[in-house]
């Protein structure tokens, strides 16, 4: 279907900031790449300052701007809300756009707690029987080489799931003088490195592997207890930033790590941590199985390495495959093979998932529900942390 030709998809997006511009970057991008059943129209955009608002508007291509989500949320013309603000905010947002009839993208985690989660999943669920449909934004399975990985599982190539290991590294954060922002403060985003990254990591290996965790031990540290306040707003950005004399708490973990045990047996170990110094956005998986392996860095992004262990011990060694080819995961709307994606490339096949999915009145994934069981992953990381026990996810 052609994009002038297909029944458009009017679309709100809550919030600018970093989120928000990779977002609009997607909902522009994917009906000229790929042959969408809806045509998204970026009919608005909410920010709390209207002059800021505007500004983004102008700059990211919607329509118009406006100062209030909820006249946004409760308008006629609106079929779909993306919510791409702090998480303290994510439950009122979606769950009045659902009770509105508005299909929902969410930012990941879904929320700050798994009751904000549970009541979110409730009205996402409710909402369904009314052709209403809502996805959770786990960006990072939409890379090729992830959608490869899990391709191959399904396949039996590296055989019984034994091992997983993830870590999701950055340094944004280590120099102790980078100024406090919204991700530093518990209230508003619910935790640090474990909820921002290490959300990514749960969900990409439980992607890949088609298995769940099913019990953790962690432990969660902050490495920086006070920092100066930010002498100007800092509210989309990752570090940087003027900073004052005053100093103020630091109330989310700097680093997290677990062991899980995932619900066939096989072992994992995660490391989420904002202060691996020298690296930027490492995002590094590795599973081992009973015939084989795959590693994945998002470092290289467009490889995955794949170890054969039926192959002659002489000739034995782990296969750099280039995920470039048509017959990869998206890669045919794209380029020539050899010529790689980046980052913002998971959004746009993110949109093309979405709208797909509504238009076939399907579930798009990861859905409200796998959002909630990442949610309570990561609160019971946090009750391991705080008890030095073993926590069991419920089912």
């Amino acid at each position: 279907m052609t994009e002038t030709s297909a029944r458009p998809l009017r679309v709100a997006m809550v919030g600018h900031a970093f989120m928000g511009n990779t977002h609009s970057h997607a909902w522009r991008t994917a009906p000229r790449f790929f042959d969408l059943p809806l045509r998204p129209e970026m009919a608005v955009v909410v920010g709390r300052d209207a002059d800021r608002a505007a500004e983004a508007a102008a700059r990211l291509g919607w329509a118009e701007s406006s100062t209030d989500w909820r006249e946004v949320v409760a308008r006629d013309d609106i079929d779909l809300v993306d919510v791409c603000t702090p998480g303290d905010t994510h439950a009122e947002i979606a769950i009045a756009a659902l009770r509105a009839g508005k299909h929902v993208l969410c930012e990941k985690p879904l929320a700050n707690t798994v009751a904000e989660a549970e009541e979110m999943t409730a009205a996402a669920e409710e909402a369904h029987a009314h052709g209403v449909r809502a996805m959770v934004g786990f960006t990072y399975r939409r890379v090729p080489a992830v959608g490869l990985a899990r391709r191959l599982v399904q396949e039996g190539r590296i055989g019984e799931v034994r091992h997983v290991r993830a870590q999701y590294l950055q340094d944004w954060i280590a120099d102790p003088d980078v100024p406090l922002s919204w991700r530093l403060d518990k209230s508003r985003a619910g935790s640090g490195a474990l909820g921002d990254i290490g959300a990514h990591v749960i969900d990409m290996t439980q992607f890949v592997t088609g298995d769940r965790i099913g019990e953790v031990t962690g432990r969660m540290e902050t490495f920086v207890k006070e920092r100066p306040y930010p002498a100007g707003d800092t509210a989309g950005g990752l570090g940087g930033g003027g900073s004052s004399a005053e100093r103020g708490p630091v109330t989310v973990d700097d680093a997290a790590s677990f062991l899980a045990t995932f619900r066939s047996g096989a072992m994992g170990v995660f490391e989420a941590t904002r202060f691996a110094t020298g690296r930027k956005n490492a995002i590094r998986i590795e599973v081992n199985g009973s015939l084989g392996s795959l590693a994945f860095d998002f470092e290289d992004m467009n490889v995955l390495e794949y170890f054969d262990a039926r192959e002659d011990a002489e000739v034995a060694g782990f296969r750099r495959i280039l995920v470039t080819e048509p017959g990869h995961p998206y890669v045919g709307a794209w380029w020539p093979p050899g010529h790689g994606l980046g980052y913002e490339h998971g959004f746009t096949h993110q949109v093309v998932d979405l709208v797909e999915a509504i238009a076939a009145g399907g579930d798009p994934a990861p859905s409200f529900a796998d959002g909630l069981q990442v949610q309570r992953v990561l609160a019971a990381v946090e009750t391991s942390s705080d008890t030095r026990t073993w926590q069991e996810i419920p089912r």
